[in-house]
Formats: structure tokens, C-alpha cells, sequence
């Protein structure tokens, strides 16, 4: 596609006095495939011909009719635009060549040339069950984390825990008061979060418990050696629960630098926003007065010497830039903290960071499920695991019916089962809310990761069924694919590297997902219309390599995603 444009921007260039770059900004896809492949807006160029868009349009295809080039056939002039049309011999070529010899990085790119991307995401609280409601962070997180490492930056994966507060008191407390060794070594997450609702039970009727909580955590901020030794099992206890659903996701991060790691910094802080002469003293509590930012104000220390939740994010985001100098922050937070992180950016940006700029809030929705609230043994809460697991146990039961000879059936229903969860998130618009429907996640006919790991599976069964000689390259087996569904097909593959881009930097990877809803709909179009199996040999030859690369894009797409892809299912 880059080199249809730059053939397009040379030959365009002279003839309306703009330089290739210039032309290569204003190309456009065309809103309808009737219509052409690149289409040239003339707009900008009516002030300095003096012409209506449509003229100049007309004026550039007459001077170009009966032309053609490399990769393009025909240019045709259409109200204001100048829409070219691929020359899909030479077209298909140059991209299924480029699939092929790229393979697994065909679609990524040098662009970030090496720059640190740091990415906040997942963020579960210590010594609370992981719930359903931490996935969206977890997997878009997840998802731009790939995207940006594809598009050659160094991605740096922060897990910011919720490690720090109050709450660690209570637990000390419940813990000491109710707690029994046996059961947390059995299931701590679950054991520590039943102590937890139990202080808040037994508070109620004794408020002493509240007291006895503040001094214990008191202590901890103190160094009291108990309190920490305490806080440090809590914590350890509550990774090693929260390590194996990363493992089953297949999810990894270069830092779990919770909240207590910036303790030590906070002074810090708060003696630069001072100096900085941007905070002040209000009724015995520091604060940022942000009124002419039409934000409201930010407390950093309360009146009794305690500090906050942005405290805390402010010391977070200056020891991540002075330790990785990042291009860009990458915050991948609900919606409902909009504001925090607008207060965050705006103190940031006062206290002189010019790398402010470069820290983005990637907002998104809630998730809810159709069928209502899912049992649970943790009471009110969703378990991500329970939800993993049953979309697992769902998976299986489907390909038991669809498949039941299939070799590896666990394999392929784990594939499924975590492919729905991922994608029926991931292939929605972030920021809008999500209820989740378990038997549209897992139709193999609809759009859904099933539909599109489905196509990659057969497409792996017909190279199979083959054999692997068809998969040596051949420049007159690829020249014989000139049937509608033959070039739209490779029209659709050629736009991974664009979805690619589009979905990083646009902090959507519902742009890929949808993409690939795309791929494997124009596959099955293709595969319904165009026997291969069934074909002449050479023909047979290149709809194989044609296939091939489709399954390459799937593939390369999914893993962006996350999603793994079978090749039996």
C-alpha cells in the first residue's frame, strides 16, 4: 500500500505543484470499494487554482487517462476526488511476497526506533480477589503493550498495585483477632478478603476494632517490624495467587512497582510543589488549588500528615520517566478516573515536567454480563477466574459437539474459552460500557474470536490436506489470481500494517479486532467462491499462497490481541 501511495504521490506531484509527501498526507481510502483503492481530495487545491474541487479532479484524470503504472491501472475523476485503481497482477505480488517473506512481523515497523512506552495496567488490590471488573485494564493494557512493541518501541509493562493503605491495618488486625494458618496457606486471596468483610462486620458492633486498625497501620508506616512482616506475607501471598491468572493469560510485566513503592519519594513531592510555589496550606491540609484550570483542587497531605492516592501517582509518574525517559505514559484506567488523571497531568505540568504531555489516561467502560451476576464464593464479587474457567468449560463443551475426534481438545478449548473473553472486550469501542453474552462470545459464526480462530484452522487443514510444496513461491502461480474475491482479499490483507498504527496510536485495539473480523469474513467469501483444492494446479498453487498469508494475518493479528491461534479446532 506504501508503495501504491508513493507511486501515486511522484506521478501526482508535478501536476499540482505540491511535493510527494505532501500528496502521500492527503491520499485517502475511498468509503466504498466501487470506488477505487486511493482516492486524491482536491479540495485544498481550489483556493490556489481557482477552481471547484470537482474540475480540478476532472482536469487531473483527463491528463491521466489511457495512463498507467506499477500498481495502479486507471485513474478516474469522481465528484472531487481522483480515485486510482490497483493494477492487481503487480499489486498481489508485491503484498503476498511481502506477507510471505515477513511472516511474523509483517506489520510491524521501526517506527518507535527503541523509545521506552510505559504501560499502567491490570492494577489488582492486594489481599482482594481478582475480579472480573480488572480484565478490560488488564487485556487492552495487555493488547497496546503488543501493539507498541510491534510498531518498535520498547514496551514496559507497570502493574501499579494497590499495595498501600488502611485497608492493611484491618487485615492485621482480622488477621490477628480471627485468622488461622491453615486456611490462608489453602486459599489466601479468598482467606484474606473473608477476614476483610468480617472486620467490617465485627467494626460495626465494636468501633474499637477501627482504632485498633489505624494504630496497626500507623505502625506499618513506621517501620514497626510485625506490621511489615505482616504486610510483606499479605502481599507475596496475594502475587503468587495473582501470578497464575497472568500465567493462564499468558501475560508478563517488567515491574510490579505497587503503590508502596513510591513511599520514600512523597516527601519529595511535596517539597517541589512548595518550592514550585504551587501548593498551600487550607484548614491544616496541603493542597494545589487547579480553579483556574476549571478543575478542582488536590489535596497531597491531609491536615493529620497523611498523604494520598495522587501523591503517590506523582511520585509514580517522575521515578518512571527520570528511570525509563518515556516517549509516552500509558494509564489504562476506568472512565470513572477522568478526573483524577486530569489533576494528575495539570500538577505534573506545573511543577515544570515538560514530559507531562507525553502521560495519557486510556479510559474505558464497565463490563456487565447478560445473564446477571455470576455465582461466586466470594460473595458479591465476579472472580476473573471463575469467568476464565467458564468460558473454558463452554469451549470445551462446544468443540466436544462440533469436534469430538479433535487430538488436542483441551488445547483448543483453552484457545477458545480466553479468545472469547479477550476478544468480546477487546473488539468493542474501549469506552463504551460492555455486556458481555456468553453464547454470542462463543459463536463460531458470528464476530467473534472463534469466527476468525475458525479461519485460520481451516485454512490450516487445506495446506495440510496439500501438502507443504505448495508453498514454495511462484511469480506466475500469484499473476493468475484476478477474481474479485482473489483481489479483495489481498486488498484486505495489505491494511495490517494501517490497522496496526491506527490501533496503537488511536489506544484502540478494537480497530484490529474489527479488522480481523474483516480478514476472515473476505476469506470465507473467497473460500465459498474460489474451490482450491479442487482447482487446476497453478491456480491451485496461488489461491494456496494466497491462503497462507491470509493465515499469516490472522495469526500476527491475533497474538496483538493477545489470542492465540489453533490451527485444529
Amino acid at each position: 500500500m506504501q508503495k501504491l501511495k508513493e507511486e501515486i504521490a511522484q506521478l501526482i506531484a508535478p501536476l499540482v505543484a505540491l511535493e510527494p509527501v505532501e500528496v502521500i498526507e492527503l491520499l485517502e481510502i475511498p468509503p466504498e470499494a466501487e470506488y477505487g483503492d486511493i482516492a486524491f481530495p482536491c479540495y485544498t487545491l481550489a483556493k490556489k487554482n481557482k477552481q471547484s474541487p470537482p474540475v480540478i479532479a476532472k482536469d487531473l484524470g483527463d491528463k491521466l487517462a489511457g495512463r498507467e503504472g506499477v500498481y495502479w491501472q486507471k485513474a478516474v475523476p469522481r465528484g472531487p476526488y481522483l480515485n486510482f485503481h490497483i493494477a492487481p497482477a503487480s499489486y498481489n505480488l508485491e503484498i503476498l511476497q511481502n506477507i510471505i517473506e515477513q511472516g511474523q512481523t509483517y506489520g510491524n515497523t521501526n517506527l518507535g526506533n527503541g523509545q521506552n512506552v510505559t504501560i499502567d495496567y491490570s492494577s489488582p488490590n492486594i489481599a482482594k480477589p481478582f475480579g472480573v471488573g480488572h480484565i478490560r485494564s488488564t487485556v487492552i493494557g495487555h493488547s497496546l503493550y503488543l501493539l507498541y512493541k510491534a510498531l518498535g518501541y520498547n514496551s514496559i509493562g507497570i502493574n501499579h498495585l494497590g499495595d498501600w493503605g488502611t485497608q492493611f491495618g484491618k487485615l492485621i488486625v482480622a488477621y490477628k483477632h480471627w485468622g488461622e494458618e491453615e486456611r490462608l496457606e489453602e486459599d489466601p486471596v479468598d482467606y484474606l478478603y473473608r477476614l476483610y468483610v468480617q472486620f467490617h462486620q465485627q467494626a460495626e458492633e465494636d468501633p474499637s476494632l477501627d482504632d485498633e486498625a489505624r494504630s496497626w497501620f500507623r505502625s506499618l508506616e513506621n517501620g514497626d517490624a510485625e506490621a511489615v512482616a505482616y504486610w510483606e506475607r499479605f502481599r507475596q501471598l496475594s502475587l503468587e495467587t495473582y501470578a497464575s491468572i497472568y500465567g493462564f493469560l499468558g501475560i508478563e510485566f517488567e515491574y510490579y512497582h505497587g503503590e508502596s513503592h513510591y513511599n520514600q519519594m512523597l516527601d519529595r513531592v511535596i517539597n517541589l510543589a512548595q518550592k514550585k510555589g504551587i501548593a498551600r496550606e487550607s484548614e491544616g491540609a496541603l493542597i494545589i488549588d487547579l480553579e483556574a484550570y476549571d478543575l478542582p483542587p488536590v489535596m497531597l497531605r491531609k491536615k493529620d500528615g497523611a498523604t494520598l492516592y495522587i501523591t503517590r501517582d506523582l511520585a509514580a509518574a517522575i521515578y518512571r520517566y527520570e528511570t525509563f525517559e518515556f516517549s509516552r505514559s500509558l494509564y489504562v484506567v476506568g472512565a470513572e478516573q477522568t478526573l483524577h488523571f486530569q489533576q494528575l497531568f495539570k500538577v505534573l505540568e506545573l511543577l515544570g515536567f515538560k514530559w507531562a504531555s507525553n502521560c495519557v489516561h486510556v479510559p474505558f467502560g464497565m463490563i456487565r454480563f447478560k445473564e446477571g451476576r455470576m455465582s461466586t464464593r466470594a460473595g458479591k464479587i465476579i472472580l476473573l477466574e471463575e469467568v476464565l474457567q467458564r468460558a473454558v468449560e463452554m469451549a470445551r463443551e462446544i468443540i466436544e459437539v462440533k469436534n469430538p475426534d479433535l487430538k488436542d481438545k483441551e488445547g483448543a478449548a483453552i484457545a477458545v474459552g480466553l479468545g472469547a473473553v479477550r476478544f468480546g472486550d477487546l473488539s468493542n469501542d474501549r469506552v463504551k460500557n460492555i455486556e458481555f453474552d456468553w453464547e454470542k462470545a462463543l459463536d463460531f459464526s458470528g464476530e467473534t474470536a472463534a469466527y476468525i480462530q475458525y479461519a485460520h484452522a481451516r485454512i490450516c487443514s487445506i495446506i495440510r490436506k496439500a501438502g507443504s510444496q505448495y508453498l514454495i513461491w511462484d511469480d506466475r502461480a500469484i499473476s493468475l489470481l484476478l477474481k474479485e474475491e482473489e483481489i479483495t482479499l489481498v486488498k484486505t490483507l495489505a491494511l495490517l500494517p494501517e490497522k496496526i498504527f491506527s490501533s496503537a496510536e488511536s489506544y484502540r485495539p478494537s480497530v484490529l479486532a474489527r479488522y480481523l473480523i474483516d480478514v476472515a469474513r473476505e476469506f470465507n467469501r473467497f473460500y465459498h467462491n474460489c474451490p482450491v483444492l479442487n482447482s487446476e494446479p497453478e491456480l491451485q498453487h496461488g489461491r494456496l499462497l494466497l491462503i497462507n498469508a491470509t493465515r499469516q494475518v490472522i495469526a500476527n493479528g491475533l497474538g496483538l490481541l493477545g489470542i492465540a491461534a489453533p490451527e485444529e479446532m
